[in-house]
């Protein structure tokens, strides 16, 4: 890559063409047209109703609960609610779809045209713009590593209420869309609509990529007509940001070296393979002709009441673009530190439960990058941390009150998270007092220039080089020395500013 969106090619540069549908299990206890539960770590077929089967006679009845998820989602993405919508029958096989076809929507979704504000690692935003979001039932899952000649089926997912949540192809890097990925998720804990858990898959992406030329997309983009632009290819069921990044980056270059060599993209769904880092093709892409949509005659036309939708309206929570803004107001944090905290609904609870009458940044700086670190180590969220909130307030209490360094301060956390109990207990334990006494860090100043008289005087020449004696100082007090008055006593002894 030469800049953020141009390719280097052989025979010039081209540019790649995103557009994402992502896939969000509904946060919900029952599936979409049954009451079987709906639940990770069950045994195979334990969460399997009659219906989800299809057993003969058995009928579908719409989950209210999914329905009002769906409508909270929309709203979440400043989306157009459609007060009439309907189910279709998405007609194909597979051996984990007892029906034959998926119940999902066509023509007429749940949720119409919406919009995402993303922020790019650097600090800049882009709009995405939503298309639609369908609410569809989830298909079984098949197993092929049980038995080398026969294939399991488990129904356990057969029917979870999934919100399919189709894009614009308004992205043009790969950092782009798993920056939206990461925004959509945000989002949708935020609303408690899904838990995001990509790892289970409760959150994953379809990804269609194409390749053009450079000014092809602003010129396409400005009539809306996109199919001129590429053929594209789909690469189904990418579950993790970075597995995202990976799999775009190898089919757009995958594409513009078949093209140069003066082949033809064939419009094809594929899988990604993280492990030899590449995409393989699954099968050709179907249009919706090919899967003979038709109104399901089961269920009845949906719709809802204005008034219902105006009522889940306001019980909507503080929305991640709202947070941040608020963030960077109430707590004076940079555009970046709010933009981190509010990408995790449970960090940003965790810093405004430490930051109450403490310094701000000082408590993002430690939530953010210590005990973030520790966290994702042991595979743990901010709301199961070891550490409290309060703990974390109080060792910054200590560092603002200048009762250690942020050096000491370290060690403490250390400790904290060893399970050694409170700041305050395990300094006055361990002895981690920072030392203010101008007097002691004198005499070891002093000690300190008479024992090196040439770098002494090499940082009369140099200022800069006071920083040797500075480590010496703290070597010498065990870290416990005011990082500030040994600067001072330092520029006072040796005659620099």
């Amino acid at each position: 890559m030469s800049d953020g969106k141009t390719i280097k090619g052989r025979t010039g540069d081209w540019e790649m063409v995103l557009g994402l549908e992502v896939h969000a299990q509904v946060a919900s206890k029952s599936k979409l047209f049954s009451g079987a539960a709906v639940g990770f770590g069950a045994g195979p077929n334990e969460q399997v109703s009659l219906v989800d089967a299809a057993m003969p006679g058995m009928l579908p009845v719409l989950n209210r609960y999914c329905v009002e998820q769906a409508v909270r989602t929309g709203l979440g993405l400043k989306a157009q609610i459609n007060l009439k919508s309907r189910f279709d029958r998405k007609n194909y096989f597979y051996p984990d779809l007892p029906q034959g076809y998926q119940i999902s929507q066509f023509d007429q979704p749940i949720v119409g045209e919406g919009e995402v504000l993303v922020e790019r690692a650097d600090g800049s935003s882009f709009t995405v713009r939503i298309e639609r979001l369908h609410l569809e039932q989830d298909a079984g899952k098949s197993i092929h590593d049980l038995d080398p000649n026969a294939t399991y089926v488990d129904l356990n997912r057969s029917g979870t209420a999934l919100m399919e949540i189709v894009s614009r192809p308004d992205m043009r890097t790969a950092e782009e869309a798993a920056a939206y990925v990461k925004k959509l998720r945000a989002i949708l804990v935020t609303l408690g609509t899904c838990d995001g858990d990509m790892e289970k898959g409760n959150l994953r992406a379809d990804v269609n990529v194409s390749v053009c030329r450079p000014g092809d997309y602003e010129r396409f983009r400005e009539s809306g007509d996109f199919k001129h632009l590429g053929t594209r290819c789909e690469i189904k069921n990418v579950n993790s940001y970075r597995f995202i990044q990976q799999a775009i980056e190898y089919e757009a270059r995958r594409q513009i070296e078949i093209l140069e060599d003066g082949g033809k993209i064939d419009q094809e769904t594929r899988l990604f393979d993280p492990t030899k880092m590449e995409t393989r093709s699954m099968r050709s892409k179907e249009d919706a002709h090919d899967y003979r949509y038709f109104p399901d005659p089961d269920l009845l036309l949906l719709v809802l009441d204005a008034a219902w939708v105006k009522e889940i309206e306001a019980g909507l929570p503080e929305l991640p673009d709202a947070k941040k803004a608020r963030l960077q107001s109430q707590y004076g944090l940079s555009a970046y530190d709010a933009g981190v905290l509010t990408g995790d609904a449970a960090l940003s609870a965790y810093f405004e439960a430490a930051a109450v009458g403490r310094n701000a940044k000082l408590v993002a700086n430690w939530t953010t990058n210590e005990l973030a670190a520790k966290l994702s180590a042991d595979g743990l969220e901010f709301d199961a941390s070891p550490i409290p909130p309060s703990d974390i307030a109080a060792l910054v209490e200590l560092i603002e009150k200048e009762t250690i360094s942020s050096k000491i301060a370290k060690q403490v956390f250390e400790l904290m998270w060893a399970g050694e109990g409170a700041p305050a207990a395990i300094v006055e334990k361990h002895g981690l007092v920072q030392v203010t006494d101008t007097g002691a860090i004198e005499a070891v100043v002093e000690k300190l220039i008479a024992a090196n008289p040439g770098q002494a005087e090499a940082v009369k020449a140099k200022p800069q080089a006071i920083g040797w004696f500075v480590g010496q100082v703290m070597k010498e007090m065990a870290g416990k020395a005011n990082p500030a008055a040994v600067n001072a006593i330092l520029k006072a002894k040796l005659g620099v500013e």
